[in-house]
């Protein structure tokens, strides 16, 4: 066989089963495209306009009219654009793909704004044919000598093109649907469809029925020229009215307006009330409870991009807190979430963002591979965080009524994003035991005059006597001589809670102290604090028994210190014979709380690994005493049931008493389960008969 060179040809024959089964991903998806043609062609004529090479004509309303037909099981959808030529309609119609927008643009681009031109392919049409059997245009184009046309197709590669009767300048799509499609014909699907989509184009769009039966009642001042007058109505004077009631007129009824054309977010941000945000929110999102605030972005380089974000309201153990962000183009819908513009994290807020500059794929439905896209999404990042630093700088009471609600978008926020973490740190709030918010710098020092107090306090001996604390080293000499600048650089731990009412003891030793922790028990607090303890050098976190501070502790001297480093070695042994545990750190200290016989610390790298290896653990594995070698038992030495077991040898009331100590330790740090529960219960009773004795 002869070598043969030639071009590959694409044809309609070709296209229409890939459009058909392929472009669109949802069927529904005609509405928007044909809409929103008609909205280009009106823009279209409203410029040749302008640029006086058209006379509109006087009282010209732009509007798109949806007409629907059950019986004949049709879509006329009918605009007063621009229209076409039969010429136009050879080149835009049926040369598939061709965009009359971009050639528009072409052809006027030193004299038409191309961000008011809401179509980019041509292929939007076509999608009609995703419902229909077969498809009609009636055209007639703006141009004084224009003849209008008739085109019709039935989807094949074959098509139809003569004189049509159209009178009046734009044109009207008829669909003639396909008998799995019926369902769009039907009111009421056909408004929910146009809402979702076009709810706020540019342009007036109205649903009808044809050949509609249904009336309305309206007052003589409300009436307008194009409504149909069926019956004049002459109210009854009721009793005791001075004026003659206004004259009523039954009408045919009149189309339904589905959107709104000059959205909100389209307007100035001084120019929009806080009722009016609060009327968008209920009206887009259908949630009747308040939103706490929203962010109104407005910007026009070097990108243009609109758009109002809603912080909701959330009542986190009921509710989900996927939030939904709405995509326009144009003021046309196109999805709901696109990652690629939209940060993941504030996907959990309500809002919507127009964008005219997106780089659209041919459907519409997904975005092309831009790294303006990546632009996009960090200038919303940067405004959020301006925003929520504005406000709690400048209303800082409100902000911390805000918190709880806000705190999860933030701490997702600063998890997902270091630019945003960065921004956001010395913004974000923790609550303290007494319920008020700090911020992250106050926080910080808030317990820094107590542990300075602690250390200014004389210590004691044995006997409870005062003495001169012994200094080891250098140490204060070193501290005295650190300037405030390399203060500032030490880092500095932030206590927190998990669980109020099981921490209870240790909260009671914090209050004690004049010393203060925050509460921090949500599920994405543990991978929040790590972020933040990797990202600021000065910052660390610790759960108030992760280890007992020298604030807890009164001072002894050295002498005194060493002797109780003696007993601590001989009061180990005996604690870990009696328990059986060899993995148990014990220590002797003199506490200042006296009636505290024993506490279990667990140091906090030991807990938050112990805690992500059950997270992760699979299921049924056992992940027995994980963590067990970060526990210490603390003992007080200044309890009596202490100073027993130091004083006494290894007899059976000892091993009752250290079994005792250690559990009521455990209990405070954590609820026993199982066995170790019954033990305890059994061990209690024990020790009550042994009194009564």
């Amino acid at each position: 066989m002869a070598s043969k060179k030639g071009n590959l040809s694409i044809n309609s024959e070709n296209m229409f089963p890939i459009i058909k089964k392929w472009l669109y991903s949802d069927h529904d998806i005609f509405y928007r495209e044909v809409i929103s043609n008609a909205c280009d062609a009106i823009t279209k004529i409203r410029k040749m306009d302008m640029m006086g090479e058209y006379q509109l004509p006087d009282g010209f309303k732009p509007r798109v009219d949806v007409v629907l037909n059950d019986k004949e099981k049709t879509i006329k959808i009918t605009d007063n654009g621009i229209g076409m030529t039969a010429e136009e309609v050879e080149e835009y119609i049926n040369q598939v793909a061709f965009s009359g927008a971009t050639d528009f643009l072409n052809k006027y681009k030193d004299k038409a704004n191309a961000d008011q031109i809401i179509g980019h392919f041509g292929l939007g049409f076509y999608s009609t044919f995703m419902v229909s059997d077969s498809v009609d245009i009636d055209t007639l184009s703006y141009k004084s000598d224009a003849a209008s046309v008739h085109w019709t197709c039935d989807g094949g590669s074959d098509f139809e093109m003569s004189d049509g009767s159209k009178t009046t300048v734009g044109t009207t799509i008829t669909l003639h649907l396909s008998e799995d499609c019926l369902e769009f014909c039907n009111e009421y699907k056909a408004r929910e469809v146009i809402e979702k989509y076009c709810s706020f184009m540019p342009y007036e769009i109205y649903l009808s029925k044809e050949n509609e039966e249904g009336t309305e009642m309206v007052k003589a001042s409300e009436k307008l020229d194009s409504d149909t007058v069926i019956e004049e109505v002459h109210p009854e004077k009721k009793e005791g009215e001075d004026k003659e009631p206004e004259l009523e007129y039954k009408i045919k009824r009149r189309p339904q307006l589905l959107n709104d054309t000059h959205p909100l977010w389209a307007k100035t941000p001084k120019d929009c009330t806080d009722e009016e945000y609060k009327e968008f929110y209920r009206k887009v999102f259908r949630d009747y409870k308040e939103p706490l605030f929203w962010i109104h972005l407005n910007m026009d380089y070097p990108f243009n991009l609109k758009g109002i974000l809603y912080f909701p309201k959330i009542n986190m153990e009921f509710e989900s807190i996927e939030g939904t962000i709405k995509l326009y183009n144009n003021q046309v819908f196109i999805a709901d979430n696109i990652k690629e513009v939209i940060p993941e994290y504030l996907m959990l807020l309500k809002g919507v963002i127009d964008c005219p500059d997106l780089p659209l794929n041919v459907s519409r439905s997904a975005l092309q591979n831009d790294g303006f896209v990546k632009k996009i999404s960090e200038y919303i990042s940067k405004k959020v965080a301006e925003k929520l630093a504005g406000l709690c700088k400048t209303d800082k009471e409100n902000y911390d009524k805000y918190w709880d609600d806000i705190s999860p978008f933030i701490k997702y926020g600063c998890l997902r994003d270091d630019k945003f973490c960065e921004k956001m740190t010395d913004f974000i709030l923790f609550k303290n035991l007494d319920g008020k918010y700090l911020t992250t710098p106050e926080a910080l020092q808030i317990n820094k005059e107590a542990e300075e107090e602690a250390a200014k306090e004389s210590a004691v001996d044995e006997d409870g006597n005062k003495v001169e604390a012994e200094v080891v080293g250098d140490k204060k000499e070193t501290e005295d001589k650190k300037d405030k600048k390399d203060e500032d650089k030490e880092p500095r731990t932030i206590y927190y809670v998990t669980d109020e009412q099981q921490q209870s003891q240790y909260i009671k030793m914090f209050k004690a102290q004049k010393m203060d922790a925050f509460i921090m028990n949500h599920n994405i607090d543990v991978p929040f604090m790590q972020q933040l303890e990797s990202k600021n050098e000065g910052i660390r976190f610790a759960r108030i028994d992760a280890d007992l501070t020298d604030t807890f502790k009164s001072r002894t001297s050295k002498k005194a210190a060493a002797e109780l480093e003696e007993k601590e070695k001989e009061l180990s042994e005996k604690i870990k014979k009696a328990l059986k545990n060899d993995k148990l750190t014990v220590k002797l200290e003199k506490l200042k709380d006296k009636k505290m016989s024993s506490m279990l610390t667990v140091s906090e790298e030991s807990r938050r690994m112990a805690e992500m290896m059950k997270m992760y653990a699979m299921n049924g594995m056992n992940m027995g005493d994980f963590g067990a070698e970060g526990q210490t038992l603390i003992l007080n030495a200044n309890h009596p049931l202490v100073e027993y077991v130091m004083e006494h040898g290894d007899d059976d009331n000892t091993k009752l008493i250290c079994e005792q100590l250690y559990d009521l330790a455990r209990i405070q740090n954590a609820p026993l389960e199982g066995e170790a529960m019954s033990k305890f219960v059994a061990r209690s009773n024990e020790i009550m008969m042994n009194i009564l004795k």
